[in-house]
């Protein structure tokens, strides 16, 4: 029990990996610009007004897709640069299962990837094969819990191969039309049907085939990349609250207010239907 409290992929009270890898970075930034008295530049972030109220496209629900593969790459990236070392298995190894035919350099593992390089690769894929922005938070799930269950780290000699792992993993289990094994090889088109097989196996024993994802745990996971966007500058969208929008929230409100109701209802008639039921019962013994 006390190890499941401390797995962030696990229980919603535990912290996520990738926002406490994070931190360091951000105390960084926010130290050495106070020293240097650099000066945090325009505001380019949008505030409501009484006149006006600003809103993003995206909810815990339906996340928005771009902003959520950013927030997931950039949360993949602090996984890489600051790992606490290189434990690896040889499953997840480019150099022996390689994805291209391109030459793999022999000093592949000594350069970390930016967070560019980590989006289009994930952006890629998730584009090719028409993957949801659910599919991204879950995939960031799964390999957390990966590197906590296999006590290994994600390092740049196996990223890509963690990564895509848990995207075929979370697409499978998440989408409810999966993508096909075959589906990424035409994606990848150098990686055969066997190698993704057998990778997609040996991930599935190191998580012990546990691939559910609570509610509250995909919420927590939703919130910190949020938060992790926050501390980036990583802003989403922001549009003006239309007439239309409000009306449609509006509706939205009224109708989960009224479910709502309907459930308590529900709930005190079952409660009195009991108080009364017991009250017979002792009625009926008394008289016994």
């Amino acid at each position: 029990d006390l190890a499941l409290e401390s797995n962030p992929s696990d229980h919603p009270r535990a912290s996520t990996i990738f926002l406490s890898k994070s931190q360091t970075d951000v105390r960084e930034k926010r130290k050495s610009n106070h020293i240097n008295h650099v000066s945090p530049g325009q505001l380019t972030k949008k505030y409501s007004s009484c006149s006006t109220i600003f809103i993003d496209d995206s909810t815990v629900s339906q996340p928005n897709l771009r902003s959520t593969i950013k927030c997931v790459t950039l949360a993949i990236f602090y996984h890489i640069k600051n790992r606490d070392s290189d434990r690896s298995l040889d499953i997840f190894d480019e150099k022996s299962h390689p994805l291209t035919r391109e030459e793999v350099p022999d000093d592949y593992y000594k350069h970390d990837p930016d967070h560019k390089h980590i989006y289009r690769f994930v952006r890629t894929l998730f584009s090719a094969a028409q993957l949801t922005a659910e599919c991204a938070i879950v995939t960031l799930v799964y390999l957390e819990r990966l590197l906590t269950y296999a006590e290994i780290d994600i390092c740049p000699s196996n990223w890509k191969r963690i990564v895509l792992g848990a995207i075929l993993l979370a697409s499978k289990v998440w989408d409810d039309q999966a993508v096909w094994n075959v589906d990424y090889c035409q994606i990848l088109k150098d990686i055969t049907v066997e190698d993704m097989n057998e990778m997609e196996r040996h991930f599935l024993e190191l998580l012990q085939f546990n691939i559910n994802v609570p509610a509250s745990v995909y919420a927590k996971y939703y919130f910190d990349l949020r938060s992790l966007a926050d501390d980036n500058n990583l802003s989403f969208l922001l549009e003006p609250l239309s007439k239309e929008r409000a009306q449609k929230l509006e509706a939205i409100s009224r109708l989960c207010e009224d479910k709502y109701k309907d459930l308590s209802k529900a709930a005190m008639r079952r409660s009195f239907s009991a108080d009364n039921l017991v009250g017979m019962r002792r009625s009926t013994a008394i008289l016994s």
